[in-house]
């Protein structure tokens, strides 16, 4: 058993690897869910989750109230989707983030690593649900699905499964 819950932890890795943007939901301070698109800083994915962000952002403000969060991944070219839940954290280490920076966030924070109030955001994820596509190709799904319309059986949506981090 520990082999499969294994090998579901190493696919939900490559699947947020494969996909790195993702929305982050978060709730705010009346209890409203939020969700804004995030883009992954390590590409490592060890049950941790990596993101830039402002020290004033309202994404600070809502996990300091309430630090459960949910990440979630869509990869339309291999027809994937990762949900995380986990708890986040506002991280003030100038080293770690030297090791995530990437020249692309220049974008976001135009003065790069001296950006001010530039922060971290580190989520724990504690479990992943995902659905991975019975067929990468979305003609081979589409005739899967009309197929299944016409005859009534359920098609084959491919593998679920939900894994402890």
């Amino acid at each position: 058993m520990a082999d499969i819950e294994q090998e579901r932890r190493d696919k939900v890795r490559q699947m947020v690897k494969d996909a790195r943007i993702c929305m982050l939901t978060t709730r705010t301070k009346d209890g409203k869910l939020v969700s804004r698109p995030m883009a992954l800083q390590d590409v490592e994915f060890d049950g941790d989750l990596w993101f830039f962000t402002y020290a004033d952002s309202d994404l600070v403000e809502e996990i300091t109230l309430q630090p459960q969060v949910n990440v979630s991944f869509s990869d339309a070219k291999q027809n994937n989707w990762i949900s995380i839940a986990g708890d986040a954290t506002r991280v003030d280490d100038p080293e770690k983030a030297k090791e995530l920076w990437n020249p692309v966030l220049k974008a976001w924070f135009p003065d790069g690593l001296e950006t001010p109030t530039l922060t971290l955001v580190k989520v724990l994820g504690h479990s992943a649900e995902y659905w991975e596509a019975a067929h990468s190709s979305k003609v081979v799904t589409a005739i899967g699905y009309a197929k299944a319309a016409v005859t009534g059986k359920t098609p084959d949506a491919g593998e679920n499964e939900t894994v402890r981090l």
